[in-house]
């Protein structure tokens, strides 16, 4: 590698002192009225002098170099394939609008000054097109999807629905409340698990508090996610992309949901909301469980023990083994018994279902 990159500035020596050196001479002689002698005018010494600068400059860089180009590898590979595709878009319109604005420049004809300016226009040029190509990636996105489907429905007699895929991307709530894990266990969940590494940066983030309580349940969600790619036959992939024009984690979320046609999985009731109005699909864990709870009806005798006292006057409250609570009225002056109650109505809130019961007469 050492070796290939010093030939490459010998030969970026050798063509700029071919090009240049000559024309750099000409300005010193009309400024100082000082004459070259004509052999080193010469494209064989202008080369060679442009080659060994370069040379001995690429002996003191080379080390620098190797190390820019192992980054610039690792990301490249670690990129995921549409980001390097809009970059390189990107980066070709840029290169040809410097070209067309490098013509103008000859067309001026200024001495050593247009080879010069032709080759910043062209790096200058070429950094914005990529990236502005690598940013706008997922509007870029959008805009061929839409017009793909526009030209598909022309084609087809029926309106084209666009196919949603099994992707079910993880939040940062779910990752830490780690259920996900048993459920994934069981076989219920299809398609593949995505964890954006911003969810994955969050996590980190509270893992690394000061705060004992967010510092352990960030390791949690470390831990969880360590588990999850040890699942037999269940794949897990790391979505490295990110939308670095939209702060909020959630929001992510839901673009990349709209982007890959997914699945969003959480806790938070606040994203669930937002998912529906976006028409984005969701799947609330807490509605899984809530859905899986033990089914009673109203008039059902049930056993519990009542732990603590309620909100209003007289009442207690009892736990069933699922977690639902059932408040018992008259049942203060029952705490710390297990006693028979008949269930008198069953409310289903967003939080969970709750029992209403008394207790059985005797």
């Amino acid at each position: 590698m050492k070796i290939v990159i010093r030939i490459f500035f010998a030969l970026l020596g050798l063509a700029l002192g071919i090009l240049l050196l000559p024309q750099l001479f000409q300005l010193i002689e009309a400024a100082t009225k000082m004459a070259f002698p004509e052999w080193l005018m010469t494209t064989y010494v202008t080369g060679t002098i442009g080659a060994l600068i370069f040379l001995l400059i690429g002996l003191f860089i080379t080390d620098s170099v190797i190390r820019l180009l192992r980054f610039l590898e690792e990301k490249l590979v670690k990129a995921p394939v549409a980001d390097l595709f809009f970059g390189t878009f990107g980066l070709l319109v840029g290169l040809v609008m410097a070209f067309l604005v490098s013509m103008l420049i000859e067309l001026v004809g200024i001495p050593l000054l247009s080879n010069v300016l032709t080759m910043i226009v062209a790096v200058l040029f070429g950094y914005l097109g990529f990236t502005v190509g690598y940013r706008k990636r997922h509007e870029l996105t959008k805009v061929f999807l839409r017009n793909s489907n526009n030209q598909t429905e022309k084609k087809a007699a029926e309106p084209v629905v666009v196919a949603k895929s099994n992707s079910k991307v993880l939040d940062t709530s779910v990752i830490i409340d780690g259920r996900i894990t048993d459920i994934a266990k069981t076989g219920f969940v299809e398609g593949k698990l995505i964890v954006p590494q911003f969810v994955i940066g969050e996590l980190q983030y509270i893992a690394d508090s000061s705060d004992t309580l967010k510092r352990n349940r960030g390791r949690r969600g470390l831990d969880v996610l360590k588990e999850l790619q040890s699942i037999p036959g269940m794949e897990v992939e790391i979505y490295d992309g990110d939308f670095e024009d939209v702060p909020e984690v959630d929001i992510k979320l839901i673009k990349l949901a709209e982007l890959i046609k997914g699945i969003v999985v959480t806790n938070d009731y606040n994203l669930n909301k937002v998912c529906e109005v976006r028409n984005v699909p969701v799947l609330n864990i807490n509605d899984l469980a809530n859905a899986v709870k033990q089914v009673v009806i109203p008039g059902e005798e049930m056993t519990v023990l009542v732990i603590k006292e309620g909100k209003e006057q007289k009442q207690g409250i009892a736990y069933l083994e699922d977690g639902t609570m059932v408040v018992v009225e008259e049942g203060k002056h029952l705490i710390s018994k297990t006693i028979g109650v008949v269930v008198t109505s069953v409310l289903q809130t967003s939080a969970g279902r709750m029992i209403f019961a008394k207790p059985q007469e005797k």
